[in-house]
């Protein structure tokens, strides 16, 4: 049966009669029977990659391309009068992430699958994601993100198994999404789940009851832990999490006929950032359970598990007061304890090391890095600043297990997928080699002087930004030109990640607009990200964005000129829509802060050049493409420590000393601000960057307004700006997940 009768015979009807919503039901079992028909991976030994995150976004697409039914399907339906882009709108998109977290995870599954190569994902079936954002009054709110339908592409199995708390036992679900490789490979993302969670205790936003833990385990993912409750409920949930991947690997390896001692033979086991790391000692204590002594079992654990350190910020590494884990896992702590124990009887002269500190608390990151076999970076940089600051006790002590890992994005989906006009042209240059093998994207370096290749790809360029355009004004009811520079900002709202600073800079620049100086070109600041609930003062900062998106836009005098938009509720199919469309990349964390990034990636594949610190991964962009054909601003990452180590950095100093930074922070709490906005919260963020700014802001503002200026009056410069635009393009190939993976799996997994 070829694809036309099989979808024709699920609709009961022709295709052109089909609503929208009929034909996405249609093709999603369409597909889903195609998928059942590919053979799921096999090899000797096999990956279980744990995260608290997988941000799949829409699987329709994705699907059909990797099954390599894309065109035929838009063709299809385009003959009878429907489009496949509408089509896809019908999918609600999973929200079972947050970030670049989640989003590398599922690059990484995609690619795992690709390479054809034995390894599922493992990770929990949250029933509203983070939450769906809301702005209103110009502020964040809220709500839950219900995604989950009767029909979908996450199925139920029967697998269940029992898992133990401090005081009861509850009996999971795993449910099961398809991760469908390009041209080859099929493996699984298991996600588990309790069948008594109940969504209607959600009262108020996203407030809940955070006791009841058999109604609640999995409905949001990170929940509110400011305070004991919701602590003890994150903690329940990794459990919950670990105890299950640990058991489905148990009775798989056991169903293979497999000794449990050689497990480190057939079993790989990553764990991604500090979440999963209870599965080391709950792996251990069911090994002790299948007979095998403590000591034995420590060590197979530890032949078996690889840890990926994702953040240098202290606080993102984990770390919980051991009262709490006596109440939620009391079984586990004699097993920490023990862990911990061995450690100080090895490395006795070094607090620094022990799992357990003198406050009582059991540091995650700590346990990863003794009982796994590798501890690995996301990016060069990161790495070796984990090695010789942040790690540096871990790395002396163990240098053989230190390496790096910088992370790449799946071009399935970011470049194929939304951007097709860009990947038409790519294969009339050089084939379709690329697909498979990214690495020959450099090929497209032999085009840099073509002049017919170099206004190509700018009429490319422009014309994603009109498709971005009007599906900004659809989406969020703002006018916006695509011949002005779209300048892109879309990541988690985290002051490290500097969202400030470029509002700082939109407010340099309204303000030399209002004076009579206007900007070389016009400028459309787009942003996008959430802000975690509990987190003021990034919420201040959206807040700012909003009342600056307000101001700006009804202002005659300067819309012409400068325009604001801020996304409401980023996820992937947004990014999707936005990325192809960048003509500046905007990455300026603080140097030494952002471990990779994979944002920038995706803008540069797509031929965004990028602005941005010398910090993550923007330094292998920089080496890659070399620096005529990026901008970098701002002090070094080994500068920026020096300031923290030695209390260096006096943001009130940077305030009083320039005049030009001091308009742009008084014009927070403006007249013209303050008639729109929520004045205390203008005044916390102001006073924040005036007496704090933690993240050096105000160390850093006027190289970026400066810098930032310099690109706008390039932008100009057709001939320079569209040869940057190719050169980034061609040298992207390193940045494929599929690059990363087969790194990990050479030097950490060894699937074979």
């Amino acid at each position: 049966m070829n694809f036309e009768e099989q979808l024709v015979g699920l609709l009961g009807k022709s295709i052109k009669e089909a609503s929208e919503a009929e034909l996405y039901t249609a093709l999603l079992k369409a597909v889903q029977e195609r998928i059942d028909e590919r053979q799921i991976t096999q090899g000797t030994k096999k990956l279980y990659y744990i995260s608290a995150e997988f941000l799949t976004g829409r699987q329709l697409g994705r699907n059909l391309i990797n099954l390599g039914l894309y065109e035929e399907a838009d063709k299809l339906l385009s003959a009878h009068g429907k489009q496949l882009s509408k089509v896809e709108e019908c999918e609600p998109e999973p929200s079972l992430g947050n970030g670049g977290l989640g989003r590398l995870a599922a690059c990484f599954l995609d690619s795992i699958a690709s390479l054809n190569l034995s390894g599922d994902g493992v990770g929990l079936r949250y029933h509203f994601g983070l939450f769906k954002q809301e702005f209103r009054d110009r502020k964040q709110y809220e709500v839950p993100d219900a995604w989950i339908e009767d029909l979908g592409w996450v199925r139920k199995t029967d697998v269940s198994f029992p898992v133990r708390f401090g005081d009861h036992v509850v009996h999971s679900r795993m449910y099961d999404l398809d991760v469908i490789g390009f041209n080859k490979g099929h493996t699984k993302l298991h996600l588990f789940d309790l069948d008594t969670v109940d969504e209607s205790i959600v009262k108020d936003g996203i407030n809940f009851d955070k006791k009841d833990i058999e109604k609640n385990l999995t409905l949001f993912l990170y929940p509110d832990d400011s305070d004991k409750d919701g602590q003890l409920l994150r903690i329940y949930q990794q459990y919950f999490m670990v105890s299950n991947a640990a058991q489905l690997i148990i009775k798989e390896q056991k169903d293979l006929g497999h000794d449990l001692r050689k497990m480190a033979d057939y079993v790989a086991i990553q764990i991604n950032d500090t979440h999963p790391s209870m599965v080391i000692p709950e792996l251990i204590r069911l090994l002790i359970h299948e007979g095998i002594s403590f000591k034995e079992a420590a060590g197979i654990v530890s032949g078996v598990c690889a840890y990926t350190n994702h953040t240098i910020l202290a606080e993102a590494l984990e770390k919980w007061p051991m009262e709490y884990l006596n109440e939620v896992v009391p079984h586990l702590m004699p097993i920490i304890g023990g862990l911990d124990y061995a450690a100080v009887c090895a490395y006795h002269d070094n607090k620094n090391l022990n799992i357990i500190d003198d406050q009582g608390k059991v540091h995650m990151a700590k346990m990863d890095m003794h009982y796994s076999h590798s501890v690995n970076g996301v990016a060069a940089l990161h790495t070796e600043i984990l090695k010789h600051q942040e790690l540096r006790p871990f790395f002396e002590v163990y240098p053989e297990k230190f390496n790096n890992k910088t992370n790449g994005i799946t071009f399935r989906r970011w470049i194929l997928h939304c951007n097709p006009e860009l990947t038409a042209f790519i294969k009339e240059m050089i084939g379709d080699g690329w697909l498979n093998n990214p690495a020959e994207l450099e090929r497209v370096m032999y085009f840099h002087n073509d002049e017919h290749a170099l206004n190509t790809i700018a009429e490319i360029k422009h014309q994603k930004k009109i498709q971005a355009a009007q599906f900004i004004k659809e989406k969020e009811g703002i006018d916006v030109d695509p011949n002005s520079i779209f300048s892109i900002q879309v990541k988690r709202m985290h002051e490290y990640k500097r969202q400030q600073m470029n509002a700082l800079y939109i407010i340099y620049e309204y303000l030399r607009i209002k004076s009579g100086v206007y900007p070389a070109a016009p400028i459309t600041a787009i942003f996008g990200g959430k802000a975690a609930p509990a987190y003021i003062m990034a919420k201040n900062v959206i807040h700012l964005i909003l009342c600056l998106q307000e101001l700006i836009n009804n202002d005659p005098e300067v819309s012409k000129y400068l325009r604001v938009v801020m996304l409401q509720n980023y996820n992937i199919a947004k990014a999707e829509a936005i990325i192809p469309a960048a003509d500046i990349s905007e990455q300026i964390s603080l140097a030494s802060k952002e471990a990779s990034g994979t944002g920038n990636m995706k803008f540069m594949l797509n031929g965004a050049v990028t602005l941005g610190t010398n910090d993550g991964a923007n330094v292998e962009i920089r080496d890659l493409v070399g620096m005529e054909n990026i901008y970098t601003f701002g002090r070094s990452s080994d500068e920026v420590i020096h300031l923290y180590n030695t209390n260096g950095y006096s943001a009130r100093s940077y305030y009083d000393h320039s005049e030009s930074i001091r308009r742009c922070v008084d014009f927070i709490t403006s007249p013209e601000l303050l008639a729109i906005g929520d004045e205390a919260m203008l005044r916390e963020l102001q006073d924040n960057l005036m007496n704090k700014d933690w993240f050096m802001t105000l160390l850093d503002l006027e190289s970026y307004c400066n810098t930032k200026e310099s690109m706008i009056y390039d932008y100009l410069n057709k001939g320079k700006w569209n040869r940057m635009m190719l050169v980034n393009i061609a040298r992207s190939g390193f940045f494929s997940s599929d690059r990363t993976i087969q790194e990990y799996n050479r030097d950490i997994w060894h699937l074979g």
